[in-house]
């Protein structure tokens, strides 16, 4: 039989691909990456369900540190937000989902992977372009792209090999991981109609102000509230408590691949606290010049990211140029909770720029006198004086 690694999730495409597969001469191993999304529970289930449908094997990669580490800390470091809304919260962790899978069919010496994505989003371009440039000599397999099938047509199928597995569509989809929950409806296929509260996965249960001290060393996240722990344990921390507000719901609408406009909602709490948190920290230690091309270069690696060109070796070229600005981003950010919103109170820091004894901001100047002052007005104007003169 054809050794062929599939993409796992558990929903009914990729269900619908173990079967057909299996009954053309594949020899299915199921896999499934874990960037936060799965419970010990759940990953029994992807098993049971998995071996159900005609899979040989099921495998299940834990990669939380490694998408930490490879990814969501430079999210951090450049405070990625698309369109200045969405921490990429889904479209970050397939790239990782990708670089996994394609490892693990190299060394089981699979000669075929598979994914069940459509023709339709942007998640086949991330698949298919990770898989070609690690591996070009294993040939990919999309059954739902390539025979256009409708949820109807896949449902028919496994009823017909005897799945008679319920596959009502939820009214919302929910993709769930540690840097934020995608939520997609029939609102989000609209120009203008919101989610509705109960389509978010975390309903607000707090409705009393609570302050929340976020510690960084380095640009990275060591402690919630005085308590240190890993980066990964403090995401999660901070998504416990500030989720209880109903903070971080919002719509991304943006621009896909393919080239057509894309609507999803999302609830990412604790991403918006801390790169909301991260930035103002940043504002207080990091030089004009260091802020403002870690402006470009963000944006730039967020995009770049989210059109599945994480391989390019400029991805590694602005990881480094990322890492080497955080050394004094140091010290505690302190914010105050409320219903659905947040507030950014202050920093306390080692690095603090505003704590030099020049003088304070429309107050006082004590590192020059007037006359310093006045003169370098005059040179600074120097340009626009030209310029007036010799064109009027």
């Amino acid at each position: 039989m054809k050794k062929l690694v599939l993409a796992y999730s558990g929903g009914l495409d990729t269900s619908y691909c173990v079967k057909h597969l299996s009954k053309n001469g594949y020899d299915v191993h199921a896999v499934s990456v874990n960037t936060g999304g799965f419970s010990k529970e759940d990953t029994q289930l992807l098993h049971e369900k998995a071996l159900q449908m005609g899979a040989s094997s099921y495998t299940s990669i834990e990669a939380i540190e490694t998408y930490y580490n490879q990814i969501v800390k430079y999210l951090i470091f450049g405070n990625v937000l698309r369109n200045n809304t969405y921490p990429l919260s889904v479209s970050a962790e397939r790239i990782i989902q990708a670089v996994e899978i394609i490892q693990y069919a190299k060394k089981i010496n699979a000669s075929y992977i598979a994914h069940g994505s459509t023709g339709a989003g942007n998640d086949q371009v991330r698949f298919d372009l990770i898989f070609q440039v690690l591996a070009p000599e294993i040939e990919i397999i999309t059954p739902i792209r390539d025979q256009q099938l409708s949820r109807e047509d896949e449902i028919e199928y496994l009823k017909k090999e005897g799945i008679n597995i319920s596959w009502e569509k939820a009214q919302y989809s929910i993709n769930q991981g540690l840097w934020g929950t995608s939520v997609g409806g029939s609102e989000t296929l609209t120009s203008n109609t919101p989610l509705p509260e109960s389509a978010y996965p975390s309903q607000m249960e707090a409705t009393t102000s609570e302050k929340l001290t976020l510690s960084f060393a380095k640009g990275e996240l060591t402690a919630v509230n005085g308590n240190k722990g890993s980066a990964i344990a403090n995401i999660k921390a901070v998504e416990n408590i500030a989720s209880r507000y109903a903070i971080g719901r919002d719509i991304h609408v943006g621009d896909t691949i393919i080239g057509i406009k894309g609507r999803v909602g999302f609830e990412a709490a604790a991403p918006l606290l801390i790169i909301k948190g991260h930035h103002l920290l940043e504002k207080h230690t990091l030089t004009k010049w260091q802020q403002y091309q870690k402006e470009q270069q963000g944006s730039f690696y967020g995009m770049l990211l989210h059109e599945g060109q994480y391989l390019d070796p400029v991805m590694r070229d602005l990881e480094a140029f990322m890492e080497s600005t955080q050394k004094t981003v140091n010290g505690d950010v302190l914010l105050t909770l409320h219903p659905y919103r947040f507030t950014l109170d202050g920093v306390n820091s080692p690095n603090d720029l505003m704590n030099a004894s020049f003088g304070s901001y429309g107050e006082m100047n004590k590192g020059w006198s007037a006359d310093d002052a006045k003169g370098f007005i005059k040179i600074l104007s120097n340009q626009n004086k030209i310029h007036q003169h010799v064109n009027n």
